[in-house]
């Protein structure tokens, strides 16, 4: 009788090779262990090929559609001839293909095996890859997410998610967007640039419904200033499509009609299939239930990232997969809560946020234990120069700390690593405004804002 092949075993064995499962993975070998990463398709995941990457790569393209034809303000007479969308699909695609090339060289350089196919857990410690076994002392599932669609409404023809947005060879002089989250508003600001017109169709109150009041009041103001179309408050109900275009119906008989309709309703968990639940996965809905350390509590099996219940952000994973590859080390690292992971959306203008809402916060500590304080970018010099206009928002507790951050205007992202760690150390208002910003950057708005809730403006 033939022996039974032993399965090529690791001391962690990851499934997904996204940016959770590949930060697993990479702090693992520094860590001194050795890593199998399974692997469906290409390492990186949604981020890297249909997500993060290429989405910034249209919106920087966007961003300099929108240069040219305000350049004249700024004595800069430049003419925009047009958008020729498949050389915006070709710098993308080598931005991508560039840091592909970059992620798999270093995986390799650093040891792990990739094992490439579909993973699927067929035990405590065993995952099997097209019809072999290999086994980890420690799993982890990184199995990633998908584009969501509203049960009925099927995506093909006309009806498109943001994977086939990317890859379209054309720009439809119209469009409807389903749903008014992140992915949303990015796209429905990436085509107003492209000169497309441009519906986003919500059925929640408001824009971007789970930021700070004081933000979503800004961005739809700049929407409308910029024509972008948007209806909030009615669900959809149902779209019809012809080789013409389609017409949208909503729960109240509004109808819209536009060349295309983009399904942004938000992204769903990839768990169906893979075995989870036979192994002993508690699942719900979807997604992988954790305790707060990311242990599933069968065996050694923990999950990371857009299937563990939380916030979908690449950097959420990628700290998650840090953390599990720490956690089996047995370094204790300290647990971040999702509120106080930064957030941005990278739409015109950008919003960028860290912490409570003034909202959440009231709830949390009481209405009479916070304080609030809103800076104008219109006082600020690098902003006047850049010409954009928004809002630094801070919210703290009464005599004690920042407990969150919210801005809103160009290039706001990249002041959300100050807004982090003030969040994250719980530094107080007059801590802050101890430093010193650079003169004249948009930075020192975020100075200003504290200096104010410190009770010494600086400007006020």
């Amino acid at each position: 009788m033939a022996e039974t092949a032993t399965a090529q075993e690791f001391d962690i064995l990851v499934l997904g090779g996204g940016s959770g499962g590949y930060a697993a993975a990479l702090r693992a070998v520094q860590l001194g262990f050795t890593v199998g990463l399974v692997e469906k398709a290409k390492l990186g995941g949604t981020c890297l090929h249909n997500g993060c990457i290429p989405t910034k790569a249209y919106l920087h393209s966007a961003e300099l559609a929108d240069h040219a034809r305000e350049s004249s303000k700024y004595g800069v007479n430049v003419s925009l001839e047009g958008i020729d969308i498949n050389a915006v699909r070709a710098y993308k695609d080598g931005i991508v293909a560039g840091k592909f090339k970059g992620l798999t060289g270093l995986i390799k350089a650093k040891g792990i095996t990739v094992i490439e196919g579909e993973g699927r857990l067929v035990g405590t410690d065993t995952i099997e890859v097209n019809g072999t076994a290999y086994r980890g002392k420690n799993i982890v599932l990184a199995t990633g997410s998908y584009s969501r669609s509203l049960p009925g409404l099927e995506i093909g023809g006309r009806v498109i998610t943001s994977d086939q947005a990317l890859e379209l060879d054309f720009i439809p002089k119209s469009a409807i967007v389903l749903g008014g989250g992140v992915i949303g508003v990015e796209f429905a600001s990436v085509w107003k640039s492209f000169g497309v017109d441009v519906t986003i169709v919500e059925g929640l109150p408001s824009l971007v419904p789970n930021e700070d009041a004081a933000i979503v009041k800004q961005l739809e103001r700049s929407f409308k200033k910029r024509g972008i179309k948007f209806n909030t408050g009615t669900f959809f109900q149902g779209v019809e499509q012809d080789e013409n275009g389609v017409k949208v119906t909503l729960v109240d008989g509004k109808t819209f009609e536009a060349e295309l309709l983009l399904v942004a309703v938000g992204r769903g968990p990839v768990t169906a299939n893979l075995g989870y639940e036979e192994a002993g996965v508690t699942i719900d809905r979807g997604f992988v239930i954790t305790n707060e350390r990311l242990h599933t509590g069968v065996g050694n099996i923990y999950a990371v990232g857009d299937i563990v219940p939380g916030v979908q952000l690449a950097h959420r994973g990628y700290q998650q997969g840090i953390f599990v590859a720490e956690e089996i080390a047995g370094l204790n690292p300290v647990i971040v809560e999702d509120v106080n992971i930064p957030k941005v959306t990278y739409c015109e203008p950008e919003i960028a946020t860290v912490g409570y809402t003034e909202k959440a916060a009231k709830e949390k500590f009481g209405d009479d234990q916070i304080a609030t304080q809103e800076y104008n970018l219109a006082g600020n010099g690098k902003s006047s120069i850049l010409g954009t206009g928004g809002i630094i928002k801070v919210v703290r507790q009464k005599d004690g700390p920042v407990v969150g951050v919210h801005m809103i205007g160009t290039r706001m992202g990249e002041q959300i690593g100050e807004a982090q760690l003030i969040v994250n150390w719980e530094a107080h208002p007059e801590d802050v405004a101890q430093f010193i910003h650079a003169h004249p950057t948009q930075n020192e708005a975020l100075g200003e804002a504290h200096l104010a809730l410190a009770g010494k403006p600086l400007h006020g």
